[in-house]
């Protein structure tokens, strides 16, 4: 088994419980990098938020953002993909998430939009690093497609929204949840698996020498997609159960293990 290309979730995988990259994983990217392996993040990040990690890093790469609604490169900007939620489904879950009261955030064009300015927003910021533009009643009727729409609760709320989100949409929209309290919505079919496949076909390199580590249930496509797929210490049952291998957790230096174990065979 040689590894081509490595993509990392970075929230609870690459970064430790402080948000930071440890000297030992930038270490452990710059040798694979130096060896001709492609190393890329995949999150459900926006890209912006995304962005400053890649260039910690020095990746000149394509990211996979947005749970893979959008494949951007780190320094051209150029887009490989951009598959936004449809207006018209976008449009259907406004209406039924005013109707409900649930809370809701829309990002588009890497632009993060919210109706009012509260404790989830601050917290938001405060973990991806950008800044909200807060709208008003003009949220509803914002123009464009959202690359994401997502709604942050309790855990118990967060199942209950997502039972009910699961009939209404059926076979119209993709949902993942990246942590107890978030809710994901992409376009359908639209997942950081889909987006590493599509990625990697871009470099002709088969899944076979494909590594993805993540701990979320917005990571199990992409640990499922690759020829190697890795689940942290961290990581859920489930995804640990569909991993070729489990490696130690965030703030124990796991993604440097990996990269060492299975790309630097150290």
């Amino acid at each position: 088994m040689t590894i081509k290309l490595v993509a990392l979730d970075l929230d609870d995988t690459l970064l430790d419980s402080k948000r930071r990259v440890s000297p030992r994983a930038k270490q452990a990217i710059r040798a694979a990098v130096a060896q001709g392996v492609m190393v890329t993040v995949a999150t459900g990040r926006m890209h912006s938020s995304a962005l400053p990690y890649a260039k910690q890093l020095e990746l000149d790469v394509p990211i996979i953002t947005y749970n893979g609604a959008l494949i951007k490169a780190s320094l051209s900007g150029e887009v490989l993909s951009n598959r936004p939620v449809p207006r018209q489904v976008m449009d259907e879950i406004l209406a039924l998430f005013r109707e409900k009261g649930w809370y809701l955030q829309l990002h588009i064009d890497d632009v993060l939009y919210v109706k009012e300015y509260n404790d989830r927003v601050r917290l938001y910021e405060e973990t991806a690093g950008v800044k909200a533009e807060v709208v008003g009643d003009r949220f509803y009727t914002i123009p464009g497609e959202a690359s994401k729409m997502l709604t942050i609760a309790e855990a118990d709320t967060i199942q209950e929204i997502q039972k009910v989100m699961g009939k209404r949409f059926a076979g119209r929209l993709s949902m993942a949840v990246s942590k107890p309290q978030y809710l994901e919505m992409t376009q359908l079919g639209v997942n950081k698996g889909w987006a590493l496949h599509f990625l990697a076909q871009k470099l002709n390199i088969g899944p076979e020498s494909v590594m993805a580590v993540g701990d979320s249930q917005n990571d199990l496509d992409m640990i499922e997609y690759a020829g190697w797929g890795v689940a942290m210490g961290n990581a859920s049952e489930r995804v640990k159960a569909a991993a070729q291998a489990v490696t130690r957790g965030h703030d124990e230096d796991g993604v440097a293990e990996a990269i060492e174990k299975y790309v630097l065979r150290r």
